[in-house]
This record gives C-alpha cells, structure tokens and sequence, in this order.
C-alpha cells in the first residue's frame, strides 16, 4: 500500500457515517491526484515526450496504475463502500452516485493482480512507441508481437473479472455497460441492412456529388488557424485547452478545468483536418462541462465510450457535415485561403464533403461508409478473443474484408491495419462505440428538434449556444453519475433505437444523390 493510501485512513471498523463520508472525501481525492498524473502522462507522452522517453514513462505509467489500483481495491476501501451502499439514504445525490461509481470501477479490477496490471501498463506505452515507427515504415511485423502480447493479457484480464464470460463480450462491457457481441450483431446487422443497400444505389446514382473543389495543397500554419477558429465555434473554452500535434488525433487530459486535444493535419486533405478537428472537440465539450462539482470525484469525465462518441460525432458530422452549416464553415475556410475557395459556394462545400466515396482511412470516411470501416475492425477483434486467430493473420483479413465491405485494395499495412492507434493502446472493444455513438447521436438530434431547439439556424448562424445548452444540460453535466442508457432515455423520452440512425442515413443520402 502506497503511503498516500494510508493518510486517507479508510477504518473498516468505523462506523460513523459522518467519518465514512470524510474518508469517501479522501478516498476520492488521492484518487484524483493519481488520475491526474496519469492522464497527463497518457496524453502528453504521444504528443510532445521526445523518442528516447518511452521506458521513463512506462515505469512512472507502471507505479502510478498500480497505487491507484492498491488503493482503490484495498479491504479497507471495499468495507467503507460497502458501509456507505448500505447507509446510502444518508447520502445526497452526488455521494451516492460517486458510491455507485467507485464500487463498479472496483470490481472491474479487484480481482486483477496489480502487479500484471502494472505491467501491462508499461507494455501499451511501449508498444504504442512500436506503433508509431511501425506505421511510419509500413513495417507490421514489428508490431505484431505487441498485439499477441495484448490480446493475450486482455484474454487473461477478463478471466480475472467475469470467468464466465466470453472474453470479448467483457471487454465490450467495459466501454459500454450492458453490451455484449449479441447486443453488437443485432446492431450492425440493423445498420449493414441500411449500409449496404444505400451504398449500392449510392454508387448506381448518375448524380455524382464532386469532391474536386477541395482538392489541392493547403499550407499547414494556415489550416492550424482554421482548427482555432472551428474550436471557437464549437464553443470550446481556451482557457482549459491544450492543442497539440501527434499521429493518430485524440482528445484527453486530467480535468473539466485541462482538456488535451492533439491532432495533424495533411497539406493534401483540408476537409480532414476540419473534420477531425469538430470531432475532437465534441469531446472535449463533454469534458469541459462535466457539473464542476465532480472535478475531484469519480463522476469526472464521460460515462461511457460510446457516449463520448455520441458528442464526437454530433459535432463532427450533424453539425459540421449539414447544408446549415456549410455557410459558416465556407467563410471560415475562405478567411484563411481566399485564393483557393474564393468561388466555392456553400452548396458545392456540403456535397463535397458528403460525397459517399469508400476510402482507406477509418477518420476520413464519409458518414455512409464509415460504420462499415467499424465492422471491418469489429469482426477482426471478435476473431482474435476466440482464438480463431492471431496478429498475423490481420493484414490478410483486413485486406479481404475491406475489398469485400468497401471494394478497396489496400495498398500498404500504413493505409490498413496499421492505421488506428487504437491496439497498441490495448483498446479492444472501443471500435464498436464509434459506430453505437453514431446512432445515439441521430437519436439525441431528434429528441433535440422535438424539443424546440432550431438546429439548423443555430447551425447557420455558427451560434451553436442552443444545441450545447441542451447537451449541457441532458448529456454533459451528468458525468459518470448516470449510465448512457439511462441519459438516452431522459433525454429522448425512450430507450436507444437504431432506427433514428438509419433513417437518418437513408433521408440524408438519398436526398444527396437523388434516389
């Protein structure tokens, strides 16, 4: 036990609730301090830490994840919450909530050794640095070790937490609560019977939406002012904000009050940057508006991943990817290359960037076509938790299923399978929220709508103040004290339906190429 975790004093034989609830207090705060040091070390390694620091921060990753797990899984914590779920009534809302939450995050891990979950840590720092190069080179055979070496200890894992349970379906779990592979296959199988329809007639169309009037070389200096002013749009607070620049776009940091969103951009794909530079900062909307007195709890931070999609994607694609929107973001883009956009008209920027073209890259794909990158990944991680096969099996079945899904050939693993940083961070059952998020996004916007709120002139007006109110007050302030089923339906008047998703699809693109 570290010697921060003996000052909190956690007693398994007080009783008192009054000292209970001071030993919660701090509880949560040595808590946080661990939390903060590790989310500062998992979001500024990857941006700015130079090549030769990658052992340094795995050993700090290491000690840190292992005091934070002692100490939140220690007899003495597990007695005070159970002392304080059975005097529950003698908490307000926020305690017990923070009660509920802790007692989860503990038994996701109690039965982990902390030695191997240390050690697990160090690898996915090391084996994101592998990664990196990896990509660089087009060199899979570097990284593949890494990925056997992670699905291993994620299979390992999930014995320790739910022994009875499919390995995979744990995982799923984790990122979203209450999901599961049959949860999944009912969703895709609902989406693909959209997907690849529309895609079909998509393609059959004689209305051809042209991508050509964004084609060119932007100067990067330039389209990193472009991101200042899309993120002032957004509504983002500069003032607990931090931009910097890595390979693969993220959004992290420690705190409601330092938010970390660290991106590229290509001087031959403007509409990439804009795009992701909208999805990073719906993420950091959500964190930047978390109720304020959840900062040093465990309520900071989203519920869940695919809620944090949701707020990704909203802003990515139902607000940067309408016709409202494209007059703002046509002056923003003006404003920084006259010489280049200076004829475009709104309209040829919304179906340009709404052309349903199949593509390589997962964060480039058009809204039609991106869930499919999604069931591409899905299908692999299912395939690697059963065994059925193994790291150096994915450049086959990548390949083949994104000529099967997509009709592409992949040219290099740097444009396939190594694209995502997502496994080398030991991420396995995160894709599937991209594509669940998504859905609830469609959902949220109608509810939205239905609720008064004038969507498409706040979006043509680029004064989003309305549409984040509501989010703000549905969605964000909520944290981690609701789960994102039961924030769906408060928010939506009904549980989660893919339908809204899919017909929001099919409107959308049938409606773009006249079908």
């Amino acid at each position: 036990m570290p010697d921060a975790a003996n000052t909190v004093r956690l007693n398994a034989a007080l009783a008192n609730p009054k000292e209970d609830i001071a030993s919660l207090d701090a509880l949560e705060q040595h808590l946080f301090a661990h939390r903060y040091a590790i989310d500062e070390i998992i979001s500024f390694g990857p941006s700015i830490d130079p090549a030769k620091a990658t052992e340094e921060r795995g050993q700090a990753y290491s000690i840190l994840e292992r005091e934070r797990q002692e100490l939140l899984c220690s007899a003495e914590t597990g007695a005070l919450l159970n002392r304080l779920t059975d005097n529950e009534a003698l908490l307000d809302d926020t305690r017990a909530a923070q009660v509920r939450v802790l007692q989860h995050d503990r038994a996701s891990l109690v039965d982990v050794p902390s030695d191997e979950q240390a050690e697990f840590s160090r690898l996915t720092v090391e084996a994101n640095d592998v990664w990196r190069r990896a990509k660089a080179a087009n060199d899979w055979a570097s990284f593949e070790p890494y990925v056997d070496r992670i699905v291993m200890a994620k299979r390992r894992f999930a014995g320790f937490k739910n022994p009875s349970a499919d390995p995979y379906d744990v995982w799923l779990n984790e990122y979203e609560r209450g999901t599961d592979c049959a949860v999944y296959d009912r969703f895709f199988a609902r989406v693909k019977e959209c997907v690849v329809p529309l895609l079909s007639d998509v393609r059959a169309s004689k209305r051809k939406p042209s991508h050509a009037v964004v084609d060119g070389a932007f100067d990067e200096a330039r389209q990193w002012r472009v991101a200042d002013d899309l993120l002032k749009v957004e509504g983002v607070d500069p003032d607990a904000l931090w931009l910097g620049r890595t390979e693969h776009p993220f959004t992290g940091g420690p705190g409601v009050g330092f938010v970390v969103i660290a991106s590229h951009v290509y001087p031959e794909n403007l509409l990439s940057n804009v795009f992701s530079m909208l999805h990073e900062g719906g993420h950091t909307l959500y964190e930047q508006n978390v109720n304020p007195a959840y900062r040093f709890t465990s309520l900071k931070g989203g519920t869940s991943s695919g809620m944090h999609e949701a707020q990704s994607r909203f802003f990515e694609n139902y607000v940067g990817r309408s016709e409202a929107f494209a007059t703002p973001l046509l002056e923003i883009l003006k404003r920084h290359f006259p010489g280049q956009l200076g004829r475009m008209t709104p309209f040829q920027l919304y179906m340009a960037e709404n052309c349903a073209e199949p593509c390589l890259i997962r964060c480039d794909a058009d809204e039609l076509t991106y869930p499919l990158h999604i069931m591409i990944r899905y299908e692999i991680e299912q395939l690697l938790f059963s065994g059925e096969a193994t790291a150096k099996d994915i450049p086959g079945l990548w390949n083949e299923r994104y000529k099967s899904y997509l009709g592409l050939d992949v040219p290099s693993d740097m444009l396939g399978c190594l694209q995502d940083t997502h496994w080398s961070d030991g991420d396995f059952g995160y894709f599937p929220t991209y594509a669940l998020g998504s859905a609830f996004g469609a959902q949220l916007k109608n509810a939205m709508v239905d609720d008064g709120v004038d969507f498409d002139g706040a979006c043509a007006s680029a004064d989003l103040t309305c549409i984040r109110e509501w989010l703000r007050t549905r969605i964000w302030v909520w944290g981690r004290a609701k789960d994102a089923g039961e924030l769906m339906e408060a928010a939506c008047g009904e549980p989660f339906s893919a339908s809204y998703y899919t017909d929001y699809l099919t409107l959308k693109f049938s409606s773009i190429y006249g079908l």
